[in-house]
């Protein structure tokens, strides 16, 4: 009997095998990540001549400050490794700001750039891209979140309107009094530039709560399998020596 319930205590813990694998995994993952980095930075370094003085001048100047505040009340040696510590937290953060920048600035403009900029939101949104689109590679994608339901939409603001109409008149009459908003991705007026969708979709008012967004999802792939689904655009901004005609006859075949 001791036998038995000694292999049976073993059977619920990892084995020193499995152990050495997740570690060598964990590992390996962040090898990645480093990795990656460290390729963003150097890619980063050659494009922007501002980025290496922005970093240093920032991890520098916290440091120095918080030395010579500690110095006010002699516990210089105390804040230095803060000011240190908080120095390299706000050059990570310059980094990752001025990446994502020229991410967006190179993808605006491009067709699929604002289904990619969607598929990257931060938060609980709920996204479905290309719910309409046409064979000048225009699309309108939904985005189902707090506010209520968003339609985002990308191409040429004449053609895109109508699209936006029909779309917004099939969803009213599933999701009853829950606002509908939209947006047309541009620079111009009455616009939202691509690198600012997401400040955008944040301000929007919280209107329902995460069940309702359940509900309302949930009717609207019912209307999407009944219609067939929306037109299909490439995964992510298209490249500017891209050829448009071999990607419009795909869109037609499907």
């Amino acid at each position: 009997m001791a036998n038995g319930s000694k292999s049976g205590k073993g059977k619920g813990k990892p084995s020193k095998e499995a152990k050495a694998a997740a570690k060598a995994a964990r590992k390996q993952a962040s090898k990645e990540r480093r990795s990656q980095m460290w390729q963003a930075f150097q890619m980063q370094r050659k494009e922007d001549k501002l980025l290496l003085p922005l970093m240093i001048g920032t991890l520098v100047g916290l440091t120095v400050l918080f030395f010579l505040l500690g110095l006010l009340w002699n516990v210089q040696w105390f804040l230095l490794p803060i000011g240190l510590m908080l120095g390299v937290l706000g050059a990570f953060i310059i980094f990752g700001r001025r990446v994502q920048k020229t991410v967006y600035a190179k993808a605006e403009g491009q067709a699929g750039a604002a289904a990619w900029a969607l598929d990257n939101l931060r938060g609980s949104w709920r996204v479905t891209t290309a719910v309409a689109g046409t064979t000048q590679l225009d699309a309108v994608h939904r985005v189902v979140g707090r506010p209520g339901v968003i339609f985002v939409a990308e191409g040429s603001p004449q053609r895109v309107r109508s699209l936006i109409a029909q779309e917004k008149k099939k969803t009213a009459r599933l999701i009853g009094d829950t606002p509908i908003y939209d947006v047309v991705i541009g620079n111009d007026e009455d616009q939202v530039p691509l690198s600012k969708l997401q400040r955008y979709l944040n301000k929007l008012p919280r209107n329902i709560d995460s069940k309702q967004m359940d509900t309302i999802e949930g009717r609207l792939a019912a209307l999407k399998n009944r219609g067939g689904g929306g037109a299909a655009l490439p995964k992510g901004p298209i490249p500017g020596g891209a050829k448009m005609r071999g990607i419009q006859r795909t869109i037609r075949r499907r």
